[in-house]
């Protein structure tokens, strides 16, 4: 547990330099260079489609590091790839600022698992070392924009789950210091559903 403490500690620290050396997005100039990505993300960035995710309030940093993944191939997904290959660094801040800009939509949890997931989310699971949720998304899900870590609240369970088994099965690995796959390897299913469910309803 304090090894896994340590490391979002030290992430969340390093994490803030880089970002005050990162070239400013335009938004506006961003809402214009979107309207391909509106087509799966929506036009303000509340995605309609369960497995493609909501970008809208999603931080910038997270975002830009995402779209980076995505061309240099430090996270797989044909469709994306071939999404940014043609994106300049500016592109990409641009875009990211855009989407940081708007307001996400809010979903409901499962009654029946939130318990659950509350539990986990806030205090985490320390028999089998696993660090509360909140520690890096916040209690209310918003994520740490300048640490980079991302906003969860909102996000189509769908999606979420799908993105914590890929961590678990190492199916993605652009997570900062495997932070998400020692944590999600250790969670059942219904754990993951859970938390998956709770976060699109926190705001």
């Amino acid at each position: 547990m304090k090894k896994i403490v340590i490391a979002v500690l030290s992430a969340a620290f390093v994490g803030v330099l880089p970002n005050l050396l990162l070239a400013q997005g335009d938004a506006a100039a961003g809402q214009a260079k979107s309207a391909l990505c509106a087509t799966c993300h929506g036009a303000d960035g509340n995605s309609q489609l369960a497995m493609n995710p909501k970008l809208a309030g999603q931080g910038a940093r997270y975002l830009v590091k995402q779209l980076q993944d995505f061309k240099s191939g430090a996270r797989s997904n044909a469709t994306m790839a071939a999404m940014v290959i043609s994106l300049s660094d500016q592109d990409m801040e641009d875009i990211a600022a855009w989407y940081a800009s708007q307001q996400t939509t809010i979903q409901g949890a499962d009654p029946e698992s939130v318990e659950l997931a509350q539990r986990l989310y806030r205090a985490g699971n320390s028999e089998i070392a696993v660090a509360a949720c909140s520690a890096c998304h916040s209690p209310t899900g918003k994520g740490n924009a300048p640490a980079g870590f991302p906003s969860l609240s909102g996000q189509h369970p769908e999606y979420t789950l799908q993105q914590l088994k890929g961590f678990r099965s190492g199916a993605r690995q652009n997570d900062g210091s495997a932070m998400m796959r020692t944590i999600a390897e250790r969670l059942t299913d219904k754990e993951l559903e859970a938390l998956a469910s709770y976060v699109s309803g926190l705001n």
